[in-house]
């Protein structure tokens, strides 16, 4: 027993000083002390020659120490045990490499690629390793070697990788098709892969070869698959009346079974603006939908299109589509969208706040579970904040706030009560509202958060009586009842009478966005290019960048100078909210394929 008890111990401590080594040796290797770290690697290996990983790690270590003959000596012993380890042949090679003996490594890569004709098994572990070292046709042959000798085994994903980045996309697109045609990928997958060579060109060379393999395909084997994959590629080439007769082929071959596909068509193609377009689209789901919901959906998309730029005499014919809508479906628990679209219409279109107040109040009388009321209870709030009645619009925001403290609606509301407390002047209130959003998990709503919060706060401390404050807070309240202009000579009264004020960057900010409204794009840039000239490391700067380069890519069609800002936003606004756009649109500007 008491033998028993020792050997225990024994042990216990045998498998603590083990982990401890293991522990100092990685932690010596990743700190790049590399002599320490051998040294502990030797006691392990010689401890546990079987453990590979141990050897590779030796290895590394004698690699950056250059001590290239002591890798090679371990790397061959390795080679000698009972259970040889056959990627370590590419080890050797790789090492004989480092030593610039370039003969024994082809030697050693080609006893690799042997290994793998005796056992194809062994294809992937020493592909893999050819991989790691960027020896790409031998990654290649081994993996092809091995799927040939067991078709069991696939390695079109690592081969398709393999093309890419050997810039042999024909391959590149054939090894991904096949594995999404073989079923052993989702097509999902594959286009996450092939997004990173397509670009928005239509001539793009990657394009057209990957459009000529898709229609070669298609006549060979017509599966939906091709034109699912046609339609992707039209959508990123914004070529969306090319994407819309895909998909209609698409729904037709899956027997008029689903219109979900193009329900999200429309709505991307709307998104992008392309209003004739989308409005095909919806006109086409109208046409083809059993479904109540999905038609009002479609026919209050085409409201939304009509309303772009619609004058008086076209709102006096959509409110009789309203209307016509209203008597059809009446007040339903499904039909919210509809209560709600008419409402906003009534009231930012028609300036007409009190029976869209009437609608939305009856809404709330039907049988709503909490997410329904939460939508009807924001969009009443709305108005009344529209209407002046900030008390009252403050109660339905708190009322969401608190039964979806942790949704994103709550989180919503929560800014609603900040922003609606902001425009009746209780600026203490709004900022203790903004300080707990700052960490809201939207990065939309932490950031207009953040902007709200220091506009209140620095302009605070700056002006005690919050004089300017007050008129921005009404500007900004007349921005959002729709009265542009009165908002814009609002503005005009601060930049008049604050100039040099800290509020000043914020007034030609918010005066920019309603002149782009307005169409009067040369006072906008005027007051973006002033940002970035008096106030360059502002808080407001990489917004008149991110700006100024939307103005000139989508409107003024100047994509060199819009490049010029998004690049400006590049290299010195990292931490911008507008970083990541605008790095897309500086690549894309530039040409380049994008992920």
């Amino acid at each position: 027993m008491r033998f028993l008890l020792l050997l225990i111990s024994y042990l216990v401590l045998l498998t603590s000083t083990f982990a401890q080594e293991d522990n100092l040796a990685k932690q010596y290797f990743n700190d790049g002390d590399y002599e320490k770290a051998s040294v502990y690697y030797e006691k392990l290996v010689q401890k546990n020659n079987a453990r590979i990983d141990y050897v590779e790690a030796l290895v590394a270590c004698y690699q950056q120490l250059e001590r290239y003959t002591d890798a090679e000596e371990q790397l061959l012993k390795t080679l000698g045990n009972r259970r040889p380890y056959p990627p370590i042949y590419v080890e050797l090679g790789y090492n004989a490499t480092l030593m610039g003996n370039g003969p024994n490594s082809e030697e050693y890569y080609t006893k690799a690629q042997e290994q793998v004709r005796e056992n194809p098994n062994y294809g992937y572990a020493i592909g893999e390793r050819f991989q790691k070292y960027a020896l790409l046709d031998h990654a290649l042959n081994a993996y092809a070697t091995a799927m040939e000798l067991n078709p069991q085994l696939d390695f079109n994903f690592q081969m398709a990788a393999i093309y890419g980045e050997k810039g042999d996309i024909d391959k590149m697109y054939d090894s991904y098709l096949n594995l999404v045609t073989g079923g052993r990928t989702s097509k999902s997958n594959v286009l996450r892969k092939i997004e990173a060579f397509i670009t928005a060109d239509p001539e793009n060379e990657n394009n057209l070869s990957f459009k000529r393999i898709l229609l070669e395909n298609a006549q060979k084997n017509p599966d939906v698959l091709y034109n699912e994959l046609l339609s992707w590629l039209f959508v990123q080439q914004k070529q969306f009346g090319s994407a819309f007769r895909q998909e209609k082929a698409i729904y037709k071959r899956l027997d008029e079974t689903s219109l979900q596909r193009m329900v999200n068509l429309g709505a991307l193609i709307l998104a992008e603006k392309e209003y004739e377009v989308a409005q095909e689209v919806f006109e086409y789901i109208i046409e083809k939908t059993n479904d109540e919901i999905t038609k009002l959906d479609a026919q209050l998309n085409i409201i939304d299109i009509q309303l772009v730029d619609a004058d008086e005499k076209s709102l006096n014919e959509i409110q009789e589509q309203f209307e016509a809508l209203m008597t059809y479906h009446g007040y339903e628990s499904l039909t919210l969208q509809l209560q709600v679209a008419y409402a906003n219409f009534l009231t930012f279109r028609k300036d007409s706040p009190e029976p869209a107040i009437t609608i939305l109040k009856k809404s709330l009388k039907l049988p709503l579970n909490q997410r329904g009321e939460a939508y009807i209870k924001s969009a009443l709030g709305d108005i009344l904040v529209f209407n002046q009645k900030f008390n009252e619009a403050l109660i339905y925001f708190s009322q969401i706030q608190k039964s979806l403290k942790n949704d994103i609606l709550g989180q919503n509301a929560r800014y609603k009560v900040a922003q609606t407390s902001f425009y009746k002047g209780d600026f203490d209130w709004a900022l203790t509202q903004l300080k707990v959003l700052r960490g809201s998990t939207s990065q939309l709503i932490a950031n207009d958060a953040m902007q709200l919060s220091l506009l209140i706060s620095d302009n605070s401390l700056e002006d005690s009586t919050q004089t300017a404050l007050k008129k921005y807070a009404r500007a900004d309240l007349l921005s959002y009842q729709k009265k542009t202009k009165e908002a814009v000579s609002e503005l005009n009264g601060i930049l008049e009478n604050h100039k040099g004020e800290k509020i000043e960057d914020d007034a030609l900010l918010k005066q920019a966005e309603l002149l782009v409204f307005l169409k009067d794009y040369g006072a906008a840039e005027f007051n973006y290019l002033k940002i970035i000239e008096f106030y360059p490391t502002g808080i407001l700067a990489d917004d008149a960048h991110f700006a100024l380069g939307e103005l000139y890519q989508n409107i003024l069609d100047q994509p060199e100078k819009a490049k010029a800002h998004y690049e400006k936003i590049i290299y010195n606004y990292q931490d911008s909210y507008f970083f990541p756009q605008a790095r897309k649109n500086f690549r894309m500007l530039r040409g380049d394929a994008l992920n």
